[in-house]
Order: structure tokens, then sequence, then C-alpha cells
């Protein structure tokens, strides 16, 4: 029963991962993330993983370990991604905010 609880809850925290990685995607920029945060979560991930794996207690949970690590993963990449386009922009906009006259 345990297993299933800590599947559970590792399922629930997995079903977020692909909605934030499309929202990355779709948004190209990095307004609205954080850099922290994600690391952390992938850490934590990293860490049950290493739990389960010195412990012996392979189930079938590692996989959705396994799986929320990649969409971290994911999302990091697209992270850097969407921070090269930001700057991009940010290089491209005019400066001091000067309006064209007509």
């Amino acid at each position: 029963m345990l297993q299933f609880f800590e599947a559970a809850m590792i399922i629930c925290f997995g079903l977020s991962w692909p909605l934030s990685v499309l929202k990355s995607w779709r948004s190209r920029t990095t307004k609205g993330k954080s850099l922290f945060f994600e690391v952390f979560i992938l850490l934590g991930y990293l860490f049950g993983i290493a739990g389960k794996l010195m412990t012996g207690n392979v189930t079938y949970v590692l996989i959705f370990y396994i799986l929320n690590a990649l969409m971290v993963g994911v999302d990091l990449c697209l992270y850097a991604r969407n921070r090269r386009l930001d700057r991009l922009a940010a290089e491209t906009q005019p400066q001091g905010g000067a309006q064209m006259e007509q």
C-alpha cells in the first residue's frame, strides 16, 4: 500500500510537468519561470531515484521518478532556450523607450 501512495504522489506531481513544458515551448520566454525552483525539483527527483537504488527498493514507482525528472530536464532545456531568446529580444529593442515620430 505504501508503494501505491508514493506512486500516487509522484503521478500527481508529474501531471503538471507536461503542461509546464508546453507553456515553456509556446511562450518562448522565461517570464513566470523560476530556474532555482526547477533545479531544486530536479534534485529532489534525483535524490528519490538514488534512494530507491541505494536501498534496493526498486519498484514500478522508480519509473515515475525517472519520467518526472526527464520532464523537468526538458523544461530546464527550454528555460535555457527561452533565456537566450529573451536576451536576443532585449538586444533588438530600441534603448530608452524612444518613440518613432510619424
